[in-house]
C-alpha cells in the first residue's frame, strides 16, 4: 500500500485492510436540550485514524465501500468503535443518550448479525434505552416490509430509532409513516439560513407541525449562526445540533452550552396570538408505566378520591390513560363480579385502549374544546393528556377546560370592539408587543375604508355600521379558515380601521383576498343609481358637495422581517405612514414597507382593484 492515500484513490483491497487494522475511531458530537441548555446525547461519528487516510473524506469512504458491497462490514466497524470508545469515557454513568449511525442497507444484509448491538450494549455497559439507532434517509430502500421488521427487531429490544438526515433523501413521509421513529433529525440543508429563506422556514415549520402532532421529538443539527439558532425557538424544536454549539470531539463535552444556559423558552412562546394555550392549564399528575401492575392503579384511586384519570407513560411518551369510572368497572368489578380477583396478577399494558386524548402544549384551548366534542360516550369527560414535544407534560381535567374558556370568554367580551366583536386596542397592543417581544417575523396588514365617512353622512349610520359588520365578518373569514398557522389575528382598531397580523408569506395573498370579496359586496352597500353611475355627491369634511367613489380599501402592510422595530409605537407610526401611502392611490391600494439598496425603509405599490 502507498503512503497515503487520496479521496478519490480507495481499491476494494485498501478498505479491507483498513477494517482489519481498525484504522477508525469514534469521536462525539454533542446534542443539546435549547430550553436547559444540558448535553441530552452525544452522536458517535466515523474518524480515520490511520496516518496514511489522512485527506481521506469519511464521506469518500464509505460512498466506495457502499460501491464495492462491503458497507455492511464498514457499518459494523464503526458500530463496535462507538459503544467501546463512549464507554471507555464513562457514559454509561451520564444522564445522557448515544446516537449511533446504522446503514439501512447493513440491517437488511443477508450477512448481518442479529444480536451483536445487543452484545455491545450489554459488554459496554450502556443501556438500550439510552442507545438511539439513527438510520439514514439518503440511501434507497427498495424493501420497505423487511427493513420495516428489521427496525421493530430492535425496537422491540429497547432502543430507540432516529431518522437521520430527514428531507434530504428518498423515502420522506413514506419512511416517517413506516418507521414512526421517536426521533428526526431534519437535514442541515434546510437549516443552514433558514432565517433568511422563506420557503426553508415554512417547510421546517411543517416538519416540526407535523411531528410534534404524532409526537416524535425533532432535532435540528446543521446550526451554525445565532440567526438559525434563535428560529428554532419558534419551532419549539427543543433539541439542537450544530458547529455554533459544539463541534466532534474525541472527548464528551459534559458542560452547558452558554448560548442555552438562560432559559430561551421564553423567545417563542407557545401560541403567541391566543390568550391561553392548553399548557398553561396542565397540572402534573404521577404517571404510572404499562409494566405495573392493576393493583397499583387501583391504590392510586382508592388513595385520592379526587383522581379522575391516570397517563400511563414509558420513556417520556404517553401510550394511554386509565379513567377512573371505565378502569373500576371493567377491570376491578368486571361483568359477573369477579373483576378484582381476576386482575391481581395482570399488568396495565394489557388493558391499555386507544380511547385517550393527547395535545400538544400549544395547542390553542379552542382546538381542544373542538377535539373534546367530537369525542364519544363516557369518554367525552375524561381527563386530557398533555406533552410538548411529544414528552409527557401532565393533565387537564374538563372541568379546568371549561374554566379556562370561561375566563377568556370574559377576557374578550371586555376588550372586544362593540359593533364587530373583534379584538380591541388592548387585545391588539398585547398581541404585538409579545411578538416583538419574542423576536417572530410578523407582518401587520392595517386595513382602511376609503371616505367612510361622507358614506355615513349619504346613506346614514345604520348603513355604515352594516358596512363595518361585514367588513369585519369577511376579513375573518379570509384570515382564520387556515388551523395549522396559529399565527394569524384580527383586530379592529375602532371605526372603520381593522389590523391584520400573519406571517410574512401569507399577508399579500390574504388583502388581495380581502379586496376581491370586498369589491364583489358593492351592489349590497350602494344603491342602484348610484353604482350605475360609479360615484355619489355627498358633503365632504370642509363642507362642500362633491362627487365620491364608490367604497374602497386602503391597506398599508408593515413587516417586521424589512424593518427591525423596538415597539408596538414604534410599528403603529410606519403602518400608519404606509396606510397614508396607499390611501393616495385611486380605488383599493395595497401598499407594503420594504428595504431599497441602501437598506433603507420605502413603500411599494402592490396592487389595486377596481
Amino acid at each position: 500500500m502507498s503512503t497515503t492515500v487520496s479521496a478519490t484513490g480507495f481499491t476494494r483491497e485498501m478498505i479491507i485492510q483498513l477494517l482489519d487494522d481498525n484504522g477508525l475511531t469514534a469521536w462525539f458530537q454533542p446534542i443539546f436540550c435549547r430550553q436547559s441548555g444540558e448535553v441530552f446525547g452525544y452522536e458517535a461519528l466515523a474518524r480515520l485514524h490511520d496516518p496514511r487516510f489522512h485527506s481521506v473524506d469519511i464521506a469518500s469512504l464509505f460512498a466506495k465501500a457502499q460501491a464495492e458491497g462491503i458497507i455492511s462490514a464498514l457499518d459494523m466497524l464503526c458500530r463496535e468503535n462507538s459503544f467501546c470508545r463512549a464507554a471507555e469515557l464513562g457514559l454509561a454513568k451520564m444522564n445522557a443518550y448515544l446516537y449511533v449511525n446504522i446503514c439501512p442497507a447493513t440491517l437488511m444484509h443477508p450477512a448481518h448479525r442479529g444480536g451483536v448491538t445487543d452484545r455491545l450494549a450489554e459488554e459496554c455497559g450502556i443501556a438500550k434505552e439510552r442507545i438511539i439507532l439513527e438510520l439514514t434517509e439518503q440511501e434507497a430502500i427498495r424493501n420497505y416490509d423487511l427493513f420495516r421488521h428489521s427496525v421493530e427487531h430492535y425496537r422491540n429490544r429497547g432502543y430507540k430509532i432516529a431518522i437521520d438526515d430527514f428531507g434530504a433523501g428518498y423515502g420522506g413521509l413514506k419512511m416517517l409513516s413506516i418507521i414512526r421513529p421517536d426521533y428526526v433529525k431534519v437535514d442541515r440543508h434546510f437549516i443552514t439560513e433558514i432565517d433568511r429563506d422563506s420557503f426553508k422556514y415554512n417547510l421546517v415549520d411543517a416538519i416540526a407541525t407535523v411531528c410534534h402532532k404524532l409526537g416524535i421529538t425533532v432535532i435540528a443539527e446543521g446550526i451554525e449562526r445565532s440567526e438559525e439558532l434563535e428560529t428554532m425557538a419558534r419551532f419549539d424544536i427543543d433539541l439542537l445540533q450544530g458547529y455554533l454549539l459544539g463541534r466532534s470531539e474525541p472527548e464528551l463535552v459534559r458542560q452547558r452550552h452558554e448560548l442555552l444556559h438562560h432559559d430561551r423558552a421564553a423567545v417563542c412562546c407557545l401560541d403567541p396570538l391566543s390568550t391561553c394555550a392548553i399548557g398553561s392549564t396542565v397540572r402534573y399528575v404521577e404517571p404510572l408505566s404499562p409494566a405495573q401492575a392493576l393493583m397499583d392503579a387501583f391504590r392510586r384511586f382508592k388513595d385520592d378520591p379526587d383522581l379522575h384519570g391516570i397517563p400511563v407513560v414509558e420513556s417520556e411518551r404517553v401510550l394511554g390513560m386509565l379513567s377512573r369510572m371505565d378502569f373500576l368497572e371493567k377491570e376491578l368489578v368486571g361483568p359477573c363480579g369477579y373483576g378484582f380477583a381476576l386482575s391481581a396478577h395482570r399488568s396495565i399494558r394489557e388493558v391499555l385502549g386507544q380511547e385517550y386524548l393527547l395535545v400538544e402544549a400549544a395547542t390553542p384551548v379552542e382546538e381542544v374544546v373542538r377535539r373534546v366534542r367530537a369525542r364519544r360516550g363516557r369518554s367525552l369527560y375524561d381527563d386530557i393528556c398533555v406533552a410538548q414535544n411529544g414528552r409527557y407534560l401532565g393533565t387537564v381535567a374538563i372541568t379546568a377546560l371549561l374554566d379556562t374558556i370561561t375566563q377568556k370568554s370574559i377576557q374578550l367580551a371586555k376588550g372586544a370592539n362593540p359593533l364587530s366583536g373583534l379584538p380591541g386596542n388592548e387585545f391588539i397592543q398585547r398581541t404585538i408587543t409579545g411578538l416583538i417581544g419574542q423576536k417572530v417575523d410578523f407582518d401587520v396588514c392595517y386595513i382602511d375604508v376609503d371616505d367612510f365617512k361622507p358614506y355615513n353622512d349619504y346613506y346614514g349610520f345604520e348603513k355604515g355600521d352594516q358596512v363595518i359588520k361585514r367588513l369585519g365578518q369577511l376579513i375573518v373569514d379570509t384570515v382564520q379558515p387556515n388551523e395549522s398557522d396559529r399565527l394569524r389575528f384580527v383586530g379592529h382598531i375602532g371605526g372603520d380601521d381593522f389590523i391584520v397580523v400573519t406571517r410574512p408569506q401569507a399577508s399579500l395573498a390574504i388583502c388581495q383576498r380581502i379586496i376581491k370579496v370586498f369589491t364583489g359586496l358593492l351592489p349590497e352597500f350602494h344603491g342602484t343609481p348610484e353604482l350605475e353611475q360609479g360615484y355619489y355627491l355627498a358633503t365632504d369634511r370642509q363642507g362642500h358637495l362633491r362627487r365620491f367613489s364608490l367604497l374602497s380599501l386602503s391597506i398599508g402592510i408593515v413587516g417586521t422581517e424589512q424593518c427591525a422595530v423596538q415597539s408596538y409605537g414604534e410599528l403603529a407610526f410606519l403602518a400608519s405612514g404606509v396606510k397614508r401611502a396607499a390611501k393616495q392611490e385611486k380605488g383599493c391600494s395595497i401598499v407594503r414597507n420594504r428595504r431599497d439598496a441602501a437598506q433603507s425603509p420605502v413603500t411599494e405599490q402592490i396592487g389595486m382593484a377596481a
